[in-house]
């Protein structure tokens, strides 16, 4: 296994050294083939997620692949920009001259993806790696192993190893990849790996982006669109089964309208999945048994009021709305996950946001609220990775905001330009002429010459 990805690795490292993947039309050339290559094998993703978590192909276009091939589309249409030359100002402490920002990309860059969007988050930040000049591992995660296996197929049949390769494996393949360096690594998982990868990068100083998650907070108030709150609400949360990272992990709910909230709850889980989820096309399944039992320790039987019902062979939990939970229960003490939404009352919204401020920052924040100087309130007070007001989820499908979290939500972002940007190292040049050099900068230091710089730099 070493010796492979020794080969690998310098393979990669020769072939960035030749300078190719610096030439903007090769990388166009590469991000042109990787969409034809996807768009190509549709069926065997589709089928493989299938597999993973009875995911249908509606929802693996709708959540994976469109947003991959937006991104790449993107990235296709401006990487000429992106990559130019830009001209910044110089200052009069450097008159005569011209200053200049290089994007120029870090070199061998390894992306560890997760497994509840095997494809989106493996190959959405290659992408951006490839975009930005670099050359690419990507390691999936084993426990999606079908869509990792098609993954690995496609790419590893299409593409030279030198540039893109998908390598395969689990906890071993991984601490392997990790003693070796890289110029950049990208990881989207969970905070307890996400410290394992940032101190094996700091053995040797490689700069790092962690996409990782928490616990996010969906705040109700008073004035919100009940019904509107509510299917959104149901969608965004029960969407893969409950296992997306920025899904609403648990409501903060105004006291008074708690009960009318839950009753549309009800009422939209049995409109988007019908009167019995378990049957339903658009309802996932958790990935292994190991995550299916971590979650069924989590249902307090008696705050149960709606859902429940679960069912070990499918790997299936209905979804489930938890009531009169408190902070100190055993379901708020980790990110969730899975299908279950806990309900936390308050009385006074400065409580509500109390709470959150006194937790490890959210990777997402959601607000249902009309009035403006409640949404006002809530942005400038918290601190988030991102979010929506009157929406849970759609800011990840804006590629002109960044996505990435903040604190033990994570570090660094990507989407669009921001992904071309982290893969990128902001190459700063100061571009001086012959005919003039200020005197006063060099020895003895006169007392006139201090009186000149101060009139000159302020």
């Amino acid at each position: 296994m070493e010796n492979n990805f020794n080969i690998i690795l310098e393979k990669q490292s020769a072939f960035f050294a030749s300078n190719q993947s610096k030439n903007t039309q090769f990388r166009i050339e590469q991000l042109k083939k990787l969409i034809r290559v996807l768009k190509a094998n549709e069926q065997l993703l589709n089928e493989a997620v299938y597999k993973d978590f009875k995911k249908s192909a509606f929802e693996t276009y709708e959540t994976e692949l469109a947003i991959i091939y937006s991104e790449i589309k993107i990235a296709i249409r401006k990487l000429s920009h992106w990559a130019k030359m830009k001209s910044v100002g110089s200052g009069l402490s450097n008159f005569p001259g011209k200053s200049y920002i290089i994007p120029e990309p870090y070199g061998n860059v390894l992306v560890i993806g997760a497994w509840n969007y095997p494809y989106h988050l493996s190959i959405l930040p290659a992408v951006s790696a490839l975009a930005a000049g670099n050359t690419v591992i990507i390691k999936p995660s084993e426990l999606s192993l079908n869509a990792s296996q098609a993954m690995a197929k496609i790419i590893n049949e299409n593409f030279d190893e030198g540039i893109l390769h998908v390598i395969e494996g689990g906890v071993e393949e991984t601490t392997t990849l990790l003693k070796h360096s890289f110029d950049f690594i990208f990881y989207t998982g969970g905070e307890v790996v996400g410290k394992i990868i940032m101190k094996a990068a700091s053995e040797n100083l490689t700069p790092l982006a962690l996409e990782l998650g928490g616990k996010s907070p969906t705040i109700i108030e008073k004035d919100a669109n009940i019904k509107m709150a509510a299917k959104r609400i149901v969608w965004g949360k029960f969407l893969n089964g409950g296992q997306t990272c920025v899904a609403p992990d648990y409501l903060l709910v105004d006291q008074s309208i708690k009960e009318k909230l839950i009753d549309e709850i009800r009422n939209q889980i049995k409109l988007i999945h019908g009167e019995n989820p378990l049957f339903s096309e658009a309802f996932v399944r958790i990935i292994n048994p190991r995550h299916f039992q971590r979650l069924i320790s989590l249902l307090d039987k008696e705050k149960i009021v709606i859902g429940g019902n679960t069912c070990e062979n499918e790997l299936y939990i209905e979804p489930t709305v938890l009531d009169n939970v408190s902070f100190d229960d055993k379901v708020m003490q980790e990110e969730i996950f899975g299908p279950i939404l806990p309900i936390i009352t308050y009385e006074n919204l400065d409580w509500a946001i109390a709470q959150i401020k006194s937790r490890p920052k959210p990777l997402a924040l959601y607000l249902f609220s009309n009035t403006a100087k409640v949404q006002q309130k809530v942005l400038q007070e918290v601190s988030f990775g991102g979010g929506t007001i009157n929406d849970v989820i759609m800011h990840l499908a804006n590629d002109k905001l960044p996505f990435g979290g903040v604190g033990s939500s994570g570090m660094g972002n990507y989407h669009g330009k921001y992904g071309f940007t982290t893969f990128s190292h902001q190459k700063a040049i100061i571009k001086k002429t012959n005919w003039f050099e200020p005197w006063f900068k060099y020895p003895p230091y006169t007392k006139g010459k201090l009186e000149l710089i101060r009139k000159i730099l302020g």
